[in-house]
């Protein structure tokens, strides 16, 4: 007879397969990791097109893919209640003991988390992001995040300039919030036995061509270092917004024969596009932690990136060459990278990447984060209010009353399953 699983974990946000990033591979990863540890790890995301109802994934894996249609960036539209008994559901079927939720801007992970607070259960939140405290858009993030995690159990963070980014906008305490880094799977994202050629050096950029991820950066920096190394060329997989200004600087200068641009790159080929180059380039403006530099080191590739965010937290300094978000300090990291690229080994920064970074690794730290979790105290409704008021003179008052609606709402859906048995 099988053994009963540990724990029953669910996993909640907007971002999940079959769409392709950061929070949706650590959330696949996690997962299988923790199934492998004897929990049970169950999957709530939004329908994408056609995929919605119930799927299994690999290990058992099950994701509900709940039929709301994504409103804007891939992140369904607030309803605050509408979710509530879809999620009650789900929590009860599964006899759900945590539920774990993922990124600041998933409003499907807020109002999870919000109603599985409502109902006594665990919570723990992970933030994948950093965000700003000035432009109208953070501040009201900000806001958001602040109600979210006025009553949550335990916090995850995968930097440490993430975790002081996060208790800074949310005014949580940091005895709560827990450092675990995003990893790479290894086995996957491993060097090409023999090494590219040197006569023509490769630089790979693979990523959202969007202004936050450095796009106009790159529109500066491509055709500077093309004139500077006629042996250099540049391959870039991604789409986005800024991949008219990126054509459109390949046509300007006569690129077209030195910057290949692949488009859109599936997850299960980034891996036979970075073995092609020997430099990997980032140009992000902001990055909590970027898993595209692991799977780019993990393949053998010398990273130059911008130093922002998480990110010199990410690399050992002989792996990496990092410079500020500036066009010309960009080109000089990039000369300084191609000079010390003979003595880069990529088997040797293979086996390192294994010892540094695993999955297996993250579980287990996010077991202990569960376990801290379950044991913090029930908190009735009026002690739970009292955290809420302390968020603004007219907010805490206005989350308050979203609570007790909440609540109200939740005691309505109890009361009518009695009835109806």
């Amino acid at each position: 007879m099988a053994e009963p699983p540990k724990l029953r974990v669910l996993m909640v946000s907007d971002f999940f397969f079959p769409n392709f990033g950061g929070v949706e591979n650590h959330i696949y990863y996690l997962s299988q990791c923790l199934l492998k540890l004897g929990h049970k790890v169950v999957v709530m995301t939004h329908a994408y097109g056609n995929r919605s109802g119930v799927r299994y994934m690999t290990g058992g894996l099950k994701v509900y893919y709940v039929p709301w249609r994504p409103f804007v960036m891939q992140t369904t539209f607030p309803t605050v209640y509408g979710t509530l008994p879809i999620v009650r559901t789900i929590l009860r079927r599964e006899k759900i003991t945590v539920v774990h939720g993922h990124q600041a801007f998933s409003t499907l992970c807020h109002e999870a988390l919000m109603h599985a607070r409502t109902m006594g259960y665990k919570v723990v939140f992970t933030d994948h992001s950093l965000y700003g405290f000035a432009d109208v858009g953070s501040i009201h993030m900000n806001k958001v995040l602040q109600f979210s995690l006025a009553d949550i159990d335990q916090a995850i963070c995968v930097s440490h300039t993430s975790k002081e980014n996060t208790v800074l906008r949310s005014g949580l305490s940091p005895a709560k919030v827990f450092m675990i880094p995003n990893a790479v799977d290894t086995a996957m994202f491993k060097p090409v036995p023999v090494r590219p050629s040197t006569d023509v050096i490769t630089i790979v950029v693979i990523s959202r061509l969007v202004y936050r991820k450095g796009a106009d950066l790159l529109v500066e920096v491509i055709p500077e270092v093309c004139r500077l190394y006629p042996n250099v060329r540049f391959v870039v997989g991604g789409d986005g917004p800024k991949h008219v200004r990126l054509e459109e600087m390949r046509e300007k200068h006569s690129l077209q024969d030195r910057v290949e641009m692949l488009g859109a790159v599936p997850h299960s080929r980034v891996r036979s596009v970075l073995v092609t180059g020997h430099i990997f380039l980032n140009s992000s403006l902001t990055e909590a932690f970027c898993i595209a530099i692991l799977e780019a080191a993990s393949c053998g590739l010398l990273t130059v990136s911008t130093r922002v965010g998480g990110v010199p937290e990410v690399l050992p300094d002989d792996m990496v060459v990092l410079a500020e978000p500036d066009p010309d300090d960009m080109v000089r990291a990039i000369e300084k990278a191609i000079s010390i690229l003979p003595s880069i080994n990529p088997e040797e920064m293979h086996n390192r990447m294994k010892k540094l970074y695993s999955w297996q690794d993250v579980a287990k730290r996010t077991e202990i984060v569960y376990d801290r979790a379950l044991k913090c105290s029930n908190r009735n409704l009026l002690e739970r209010l009292s955290r809420f008021l302390s968020c603004g003179a007219w907010a805490g008052k206005l989350f308050c009353m979203v609570m007790i609606l909440d609540y109200l709402l939740w005691l309505l859906l109890q009361l009518l399953q009695v009835i109806s048995h």
